[in-house]
């Protein structure tokens, strides 16, 4: 992913739905509408740490706000390590709406297949 934000942004807000394909991908796991700015600052939504844990080394998105100028995320590939939730074998959609000022100004989706360990022993 390579965007460009053209004017500084100082209010950013995040929905992310996680959805697993069945007859369509469908509501799965979490369904949350947060603020980005004060998340990078704070770190309190378990579910966003998760999320953001997947590809923050992947990216320059990692600093507070204001945004501008490229936003890059290159390279990204799932490592299961960092999932820290027990995912069952399956299609999966993550879907981000980004708002910036509480307006819709992109969406991001990322598809991927997950296949459990089921000889991995904990």
């Amino acid at each position: 992913m390579n965007g460009t934000v053209l004017h500084p942004v100082h209010n950013i807000s995040i929905h992310v739905r996680m959805l697993k394909k069945a007859n369509g991908y469908k509501p799965w796991l979490f369904d949350i509408y947060f603020d980005a700015c004060q998340y990078l600052i704070k770190r309190n939504q378990p579910f966003v740490k998760i999320v953001y844990g997947l590809f923050k080394e992947f990216t320059n998105i990692n600093h507070s706000c204001p945004y501008v100028g490229p936003q890059i995320v290159k390279d990204l590939y799932l490592r299961p390590e960092l999932l820290r939730l027990p995912f069952p074998t399956g299609d999966y959609l993550l879907a981000l709406q980004w708002y910036f000022d509480k307006k819709p100004q992109a969406d991001s989706n990322v598809s991927f297949t997950f296949v459990e360990d089921l000889m991995k022993r904990n």
